[in-house]
């Protein structure tokens, strides 16, 4: 995984064989509440969507010790891994072997990646709406939840509102 300091990057893996990543409501807040312990010094988040089988992050780099954030990556799918091991009274791997961090350099196509990000759980038909589906960013973007895990400043940067930014996730097509 190519990771460098000061870069925004797509971050993203799913589950082996298409096995539920997170099998409780439980599962994804404790999923989210590792990454921001861990990640807090070493990631911005700018968007994240955890889905049944898979999960998506828009992060940048904010930290010059690239073989530790690698490690520390591996070492967050793991622990987690391992607490669903222990509850489910499963064994094996969990995710994917290989994490993808995709570099952002364009600012259409950033936009257009948080809109996907968020859209995930729509096009997947779990929700009808985007307001619904509780383990993404977009209730802390649009201003519906105060999360303290999302840095808000490429929406600041890029829309006057939140109102603004509403418009345009709920206008924005993705094609697959």
């Amino acid at each position: 995984m190519q990771l460098e300091f000061n870069k925004v990057y797509h971050l993203y893996n799913r589950s082996n064989n298409r096995e539920l990543l997170f099998k409780k409501k439980e599962n994804y807040r404790y999923f989210l509440r590792k990454f921001k312990v861990r990640f807090e010094n070493s990631l911005s988040v700018y968007a994240y969507c955890l889905m049944p089988t898979h999960f998506h992050f828009l992060i940048r780099v904010e930290t010059k010790e690239i073989d530790e954030l690698r490690k520390q990556i591996g070492i967050h799918l793991s622990s987690y891994t391992k607490a669903i091991n222990k509850v489910f009274d499963r064994n094996g791997s969990l995710f994917q072997q290989h994490t993808k961090a995709k570099l952002i350099e364009d600012r259409a196509y950033l936009l257009t990646l948080i809109s996907y990000i968020h859209k995930n759980p729509v096009r997947a038909r779990l929700v009808n709406n985007l307001k619904e589906w509780r383990y993404s960013s977009y209730l802390d973007l649009a201003g519906y939840r105060n999360g303290s895990l999302v840095n808000h400043s490429i929406i600041d940067r890029y829309f006057s509102s939140k109102e603004e930014y509403c418009e345009f996730s709920k206008r924005t097509v993705i094609f697959k």
